[in-house]
């Protein structure tokens, strides 16, 4: 099989090559501000807020004030930033993985549902994250995976369709949305399985 036919592999960013936790968030939110952790909690994961913003109907600035209404939180937009998008580890068995298919010349995708302030601290922090040929945020595209737009908007970028895209995700809802292209799709549970279903793929 020639590089130009070869497979691209598209990977779903959380819970796929980094880990993250909100509630390291909520506490130090709740911390500068006049809500309980639950009631942050409660706030950002209960209302309709957070979607808004990944799918782009809210910019940083507006996402920001109705934060800070919402919560009474004191501090300034950067430092809301700062405790927002600090909750990302890498999962290294997965970030080794991504390095050996790049090492076989396989093209690289990130392909997420986030936010901008979750993407520049991750672009920041994490030298992995540099070596993707094309990256697809929701926010940027204006839609959520498993919303279709998102799957064409990879499409497009990467100029592929159907079984040339290997797709890696944790989320059976997201996993089935690109099935349903032809993609193929791997729900993704753990660095093992997952090495093991492209191995099976010649991958």
């Amino acid at each position: 099989m020639s590089m130009n036919h070869s497979p691209i592999i598209v990977f779903d960013l959380g819970k796929v090559l980094v880990d993250f936790d909100y509630t390291i968030a909520v506490s130090r939110i709740a911390g500068r501000s006049v809500l309980s952790p639950a009631q942050v909690e409660q706030f950002f994961f209960h209302s309709p807020l957070l979607v808004d913003y990944e799918s782009g109907r809210l910019t940083r600035p507006d996402f920001f004030e109705q934060a800070r209404q919402a919560t009474g939180f004191r501090g300034t937009m950067e430092e809301f930033g700062g405790y927002f998008a600090d909750i990302f580890t890498e999962i290294p068995p997965m970030i080794e993985l991504h390095a050996k298919l790049r090492g076989h010349g396989l093209k690289t995708f990130i392909f997420s549902n986030t936010n901008d302030l979750a993407v520049e601290h991750i672009r920041r922090n994490f030298a992995f994250f540099q070596n993707f040929d094309g990256y697809i945020y929701s926010y940027e595209v204006g839609a959520m995976k498993p919303n279709p737009k998102i799957y064409e908007s990879l499409e497009e970028l990467a100029g592929r369709r159907g079984a040339e895209i290997v797709y890696l995700d944790d989320r059976p809802e997201n996993v089935a949305g690109g099935a349903a292209r032809g993609w193929r799709a791997i729900v993704h549970e753990t660095p093992e399985k997952t090495r093991a279903a492209l191995k099976k793929l010649q991958l």
